[in-house]
């Protein structure tokens, strides 16, 4: 939406005869409480889903029985601050929803206006503010009652796709390989009723297995044992999975194509995938010589999770691509309903909704994957133990994609690895964060310092000193962190002493490689542009006897 759309929103919303469930005004002049906002978030996300809306409205700088905008100074001057607002929200929301967006609106007389677009409740998921539910009576904020909170919880059971019946598909358009594996899966998830199942027919069997519905062939049937041609049964959608190798430079190399029983493909696909040896640069004894570059566990997992969580009504593939330098990538179509990778990793109760819920409940019957979220967190502790980067997920685009890195990318942090074994996978993760230089919070921050694994200053942190001596890492400290200012200063004024002056270009050239590490090159030239500034303006030990463009800065007397 354009800053001149969402004035015009926000006339229509103030031309409204009266607050709704929908739209909610503040005046909000200097500040507002983060916890009442919050409840705000929840009650109008849960009210815009019971009222069938996109979305809903909450508004500062408006005051709200005479509508007249008054104007609002939250977060004003600080659109990074503002935009944090964002994160904030979904630390405390139910699967991290949070705003679609915030518009900051500076109307004439020097009014401002926060506008927030809240989304709607996602279809069978009520959102909570820090695990409560909120909606309202009119213009009042109240607890959602319970016949609201079920109303929203119910339509999670209205549609799933994979339980629909194929109503011309028959037992005989499975494939018997698929059914025989699907038998020895179920026996050792179900140990006790091992002898029993061996008793049932295949029709019993696939209802007990929850497969079939009384004896019907749901598309879940059709994904898991169909044969390959029985594919056509689910269409438009598509049971299929792709299988790409690329090298370095990611062109193609080789490539296959799959398509049901994926029970027996997950195993196909798994053969064609190399997993060649990764050998580690000698360290003392700190690492070990040689490992396959993914665990098998792992690559089941992710290819697994892709089937059971896939969009099939999009008509799309699954996608595993293998690099030649190391990465394998697990690409599946559909929003990833529990919100984010850390509320998985975090949670000790396995995701409200699925997407395909009787299909997952199926794989879970068959062995392939586990409801609880242990193994995604399997596969972030395994990586771990190689001292290998976390998985990497890219959740935008409505897809979810899923990378598994074969290698070390950052020594440094495969020391610190190596050399404290008592990290908390939640610290792991985030110190995989700051070797892929990602965003990390100002309380992310403060826990890394605690322990004493990180200093510098955000975004340019390194390993501590502490570390740094634990782990043989004292040189790589030093050119991490850099020298003081005063250090810097006296070089530029020992190389002014001996060549009579220096430009800009000298200074950078002199300063270059002593710079912190951390510092990328257009942040060691702003550091060069600020000493220079330092010395002349605060300082006056240096001055510019040249012009602005060519500056040639000598000692000043």
């Amino acid at each position: 939406m354009t800053e001149r759309q969402a004035i015009e929103r926000l006339k229509e919303l103030l031309s409204l005869p009266g607050e709704t469930e929908v739209v909610e005004f503040k005046e909000a002049k200097n500040s507002y409480d983060f916890s009442k906002l919050g409840k705000y978030f929840s009650a109008l996300c849960n009210e815009a889903n019971l009222l069938d809306k996109t979305s809903a409205w909450l508004i500062f700088g408006v005051e709200n029985s005479k509508r007249e905008i008054v104007g609002t100074k939250y977060r004003q001057d600080n659109r990074p601050y503002l935009d944090s607002l964002k994160g904030e929200i979904a630390n405390k929301t139910t699967n991290r929803i949070t705003f679609v967006e915030i518009y900051e609106l500076n109307l004439a007389g020097g009014r401002r206006v926060v506008m927030m677009q809240i989304p709607a409740a996602p279809r069978g998921l009520p959102v909570a503010w820090e695990g409560h539910y909120y909606g309202r009576d009119g213009g009042e904020l109240v607890p959602l009652n319970l016949v609201e909170l079920e109303k929203i919880r119910q339509q999670a059971g209205k549609k799933d796709w994979s339980s629909e019946i194929c109503k011309e598909a028959t037992i005989k358009d499975l494939s018997k390989k698929a059914i025989k594996l699907a038998r020895s899966n179920f026996k050792i998830k179900n140990p006790r009723i091992a002898a029993e199942s061996d008793k049932w027919n295949d029709e019993v069997f696939l209802d007990k297995a929850k497969i079939t519905i009384n004896g019907r062939i749901t598309r879940t049937a059709i994904i898991l044992l169909g044969k390959p041609e029985s594919g056509h049964f689910i269409s438009p959608a598509v049971a299929g999975i792709t299988w790409i190798l690329r090298d370095k430079d990611k062109f193609e190399k080789d490539y296959a194509h799959f398509s049901c029983p994926f029970i027996v493909v997950v195993d196909e696909v798994f053969s064609k995938i190399r997993n060649l040896k990764y050998r580690y640069i000698k360290s003392g004894t700190l690492f070990p010589e040689e490992v396959d570059q993914f665990d098998p566990f792992s690559i089941r997992e992710a290819l697994n999770n892709c089937i059971a969580h896939q969009d099939y009504t999009q008509g799309g593939r699954i996608n595993v691509v293998e690099r030649d330098d190391g990465y394998l990538t697990f690409t599946n179509l559909g929003e990833f309903l529990p919100g984010s990778i850390e509320q998985v990793i975090k949670s000790d109760s396995p995701p409200e909704y699925y997407r395909n819920q009787f299909l997952v409940q199926a794989m879970v019957n068959l062995n392939m994957i586990d409801t609880v979220g242990s193994g995604i967190k399997r596969m972030f502790r395994l990586q771990s133990q190689r001292y290998f980067p976390m998985p990497d997920y890219d959740l935008s685009g409505g897809r979810v994609k899923a990378t598994l890195i074969g290698k070390v990318l950052d020594i440094d942090y495969a020391r610190v690895l190596a050399q404290n074994p008592d990290l908390t996978l939640d610290e792991i993760i985030l110190l995989d964060k700051i070797q892929k230089k990602k965003h990390i919070t100002e309380e992310e921050i403060l826990q890394l310092k605690t322990k004493g694994l990180v200093e510098g200053r955000k975004p340019n942190f390194h390993i501590s000193q502490k570390v740094a001596e634990k782990t043989n890492q004292k040189a790589e400290y030093i050119l991490n962190r850099g020298f003081k200012d005063q250090h810097y200063k006296g070089l530029i004024l020992e190389f002014i002493d001996k060549y009579g002056s220096a430009t800009k270009d000298d200074l950078v050239k002199l300063l270059f490689d002593l710079l912190p590490q951390v510092l990328d090159d257009s942040k060691k030239k702003n550091k060069v542009r600020n000493l220079i500034y330092a010395m002349s303006k605060r300082d006056k030990t240096i001055e510019n006897t040249g012009t602005k463009r060519k500056p040639a800065w000598k000692r000043k007397i």
